[in-house]
């Protein structure tokens, strides 16, 4: 009786997360990732999840938190770290957070970042635990929360979801799960259940559909903000709808990938992603470096930093590569600078707007001579 009422009591728990409600694809990532976790039987196991904005890290994190939670009395899930850190006290807040949680105390005080750091180092030095690290995008806020991924206890298991896989590298975590792009299956049914809440596109919107899909890249953040968005509207109203993103990006999703450029710290790389985006998509990066070299820019490590950041990718033959909505986000960067001049914008990269420009300032100097 005791322990079928043991049992009962776990699985009511309420650490439980949330997760979407359209799990398209997910299961086969979640094994993926668990099979890493349980070849390990000898130390602690430290599983990063990496890949760029609304592609899908968080809702595996939460899938495997929620598939090996009964396996662990001490757990935590630290969900959006990179906001909550920049508030006041948020700092001190993450770490109440992880010690209450673990320690199954209704408030654990922390009188400083220092103490806190301390008491989390001995927290992980004497329990077995499951924690999850969700949306890092700095060393410091490692440092505060695992320390340095030594000295944990043995079968503890720490996962950290972040864009930037040189805090993964740093950490010198046991594994890199890179997130899977969905295949075109997988995307056309994620899509199809936010925009119809069914497996499949209504015949006469199917190909209404796989446009959007297509436009979307397999990003599951895009196919259901779309999707969402397309719900029980006419055909005619789809239509307009992708003839406005071949212009102008959708907001929900610009904001959320923006977040990964907002996030460099140096204008230089800021500089040569928006160029990439404008100019150099596909061009050889030796190439590329050359140029940018040439501009002052510090192309190699610029460069190497996007990649880390998940921004851009590096392809077959050295070719620079970006994911089509990330291209967009970094066009209407340059475009919001100055949206109705854009003889006023930065770069250039649309023929028709070069062409006019150069006309009209040629009309301009020729006049002057008159």
């Amino acid at each position: 009786m005791k322990e079928i009422v043991s049992e009962v009591l776990e699985r009511l728990d309420r650490t439980y997360m949330s997760i979407t409600d359209f799990p398209v694809g997910l299961d086969c990532r979640v094994e993926h990732c668990i099979g890493f976790l349980r070849k390990e039987t000898r130390g602690a196991y430290i599983l990063g999840i990496w890949g760029m904005g609304g592609i899908g890290k968080t809702t595996i994190a939460k899938a495997i938190y929620n598939e090996i939670r009964y396996e662990f009395k001490h757990k935590s899930f630290l969900a959006n770290i990179r906001e909550v850190w920049l508030r006041d006290q948020g700092q001190t807040d993450l770490q109440e957070r992880l010690l209450s949680d673990i320690l199954k105390t209704e408030k654990v005080k922390v009188y400083s970042s220092d103490w806190g750091k301390a008491m989390i180092k001995e927290t992980l030095f004497t329990k077995r635990v499951l924690v999850v690290l969700d949306d890092v995008n700095t060393l410091e806020q490692l440092n505060a929360l695992c320390g340095n991924g030594n000295g944990i206890v043995q079968g503890s298991v720490i996962i950290i979801t972040t864009r930037d896989v040189r805090l993964l590298n740093v950490l010198d975590v046991d594994h890199v799960y890179e997130v899977e792009e969905m295949n075109e299956i997988e995307s056309l049914e994620l899509f199809s259940w936010h925009a119809f809440k069914e497996a499949n596109p209504p015949e006469a919107f199917l190909e209404l559909s796989k446009q959007v899909v297509t436009y979307c890249g397999a990003l599951p953040l895009a196919l259901e903000v779309l999707g969402s968005y397309l719900y029980k509207r006419r055909e005619k109203q789809w239509q307009s709808v992708l003839s406005k993103l071949k212009e102008i990006p959708n907001d929900k999703i610009q904001e959320k990938l923006k977040i990964s450029y907002d996030g460099l710290t140096d204008h230089t790389e800021k500089d040569i992603f928006l160029d990439i985006c404008c100019f150099f998509i596909g061009k050889d990066r030796g190439y590329v470096t050359e140029i940018l070299n040439g501009c002052g820019l510090h192309a190699e490590i610029g460069i190497t930093v996007l990649v880390e950041r998940s921004l851009i990718k590096i392809e077959k033959n050295n070719k620079l590569g970006i994911h089509d909505l990330l291209r967009d986000m970094g066009r209407e960067i340059v475009r919001q600078s100055s949206p109705l001049e854009p003889q006023k914008r930065s770069r250039l990269w649309v023929h028709d707007d070069v062409l006019d420009i150069l006309t009209e300032q040629t009309v301009r100097t020729f006049s002057c001579y008159f």
